[in-house]
Formats: C-alpha cells, sequence, structure tokens
C-alpha cells in the first residue's frame, strides 16, 4: 500500500471524503442534518458503528445551533472534552465552555456527601444564569443527576449530549436522557467518551 503524500490542511477533508465514500458503499443513508455530526465522531474514533447508535431528538441540531447562537454555554463532564471544544467560535456569541469537576468546592462537597463529583459539577452548572448545552461524555451520574434536576423543575437544558462510555449505569443513564423532553444528542449502548463529546460539539459549532 502506498503512502499518500497530502497537505496538512486537506488531512482533514481527506478524512471526510473517505468516510462519506465508505459509508456509501456500505449503503448508509445518513440525513442531511445530522450528517456532519455522524460524519465527525467517526473521524473521531474510526468507528463506523456510531452510523447506527447516534440518536438525534426532533430538529435538535437546529435548536442547538438557535442556541449557541443566543449565548448558551457548555459544560462538559472532563477537562478532556473541555480542551477539546472550539471555544473562540462559542465566545464569538457570548458563550463560554465549563468543566467543574476539578474545582475544590466541587470535590469537598462531594466526599461530605458520598457522590461523584460530576453529581456536584451538575448542581454547580445550573447555578449559572444562562442557556446550558451540557456535554457528558464519561460520567454517567451527571445524566442520572441532570434527569433528576429536569424533572424537579431546576434545569431546562437547551440540550443534552449524552455519550458517557463504560459498563455501569451507562446504558440506563442515556435512556433516561431519550425518555424526558429535552432536545438531546445520544449515543446508544456503551461508547462513547469525552473525545465524542467533543467532536459533538464542534460538528455544531463549525456549521454556524
Amino acid at each position: 500500500m502506498e503512502v499518500k503524500h497530502i497537505l496538512p490542511s486537506d488531512i482533514e477533508k481527506e478524512s471526510f471524503n473517505i468516510i462519506r465514500r465508505e459509508l456509501s458503499e456500505n449503503g448508509k443513508v445518513i440525513a442531511d442534518e445530522i450528517e456532519p455530526t455522524v460524519v465527525r465522531v467517526i473521524h473521531t474514533t474510526a468507528d463506523f458503528e456510531y452510523a447506527d447508535t447516534l440518536v438525534f431528538s426532533e430538529n435538535v441540531i437546529e435548536k442547538a445551533i438557535r442556541a449557541i447562537q443566543s449565548g448558551a454555554h457548555i459544560v462538559t463532564d472532563t477537562n478532556m472534552a473541555l480542551s477539546g471544544i472550539n471555544k473562540k467560535i462559542l465566545e464569538r456569541f457570548g458563550g463560554e465552555a465549563h468543566c467543574f469537576m476539578a474545582d475544590e468546592d466541587v470535590a469537598k462537597t462531594a466526599v461530605q456527601k458520598k457522590v461523584t463529583r460530576a453529581i456536584v459539577s451538575m448542581d454547580k452548572a445550573i447555578k449559572l444564569d444562562v442557556p446550558l448545552i451540557f456535554a457528558i461524555g464519561n460520567a454517567p451520574t451527571a445524566l442520572i443527576r441532570l434527569r433528576e434536576l429536569i424533572d424537579e423543575g431546576l434545569v431546562r437544558p437547551e440540550l443534552i449530549i449524552g455519550v458517557p462510555v463504560g459498563f455501569v449505569n451507562v446504558v440506563e443513564a442515556k435512556k433516561k436522557i431519550m425518555e424526558c423532553d429535552v432536545p438531546y444528542i445520544v449515543n446508544r449502548g456503551r461508547k462513547g467518551g469525552s473525545t465524542v463529546a467533543a467532536a459533538i460539539c464542534n460538528s455544531l459549532l463549525y456549521r454556524i
């Protein structure tokens, strides 16, 4: 197999072309609205299964873009996801990205209450007086807590990106989000991760 010589600026473009070609060759037809998100997640993971497992609530892309343009902030559950989000585009509309997981007050409260820092982070996030997008790629307890806060009427997210990876309560937590009346992008099953959460955020930001 011969190595291709491709300009650095063209690598991503060529990767996307390969992904779209292979999807087509395998008979995968993806709706235009969600296609950029699906392709970017596959690009991040090299895993074509996401073409089948990513689930989008009705009109979620349009709603998410409108929220970003209105100054929504993004809250993540890992600093890895935070570092991967294109904050310059977000800031152009008055938004910011946050991760509270490493905050001293979060860690202290989590120990006192004997809960995960992800739970406490969600409690802290809803105190922000701004529209909120949650991008959860690691902690299913964050999704479970969000569902509780939604049911209690304490928060109404503009979007929940629910893609935690793992084995304990992951599938169940994602199901809880898909069963509540908020816009969501969720990956069914055990797969996901911080890089997937960031990729989904960027797929929205790059469309503005």
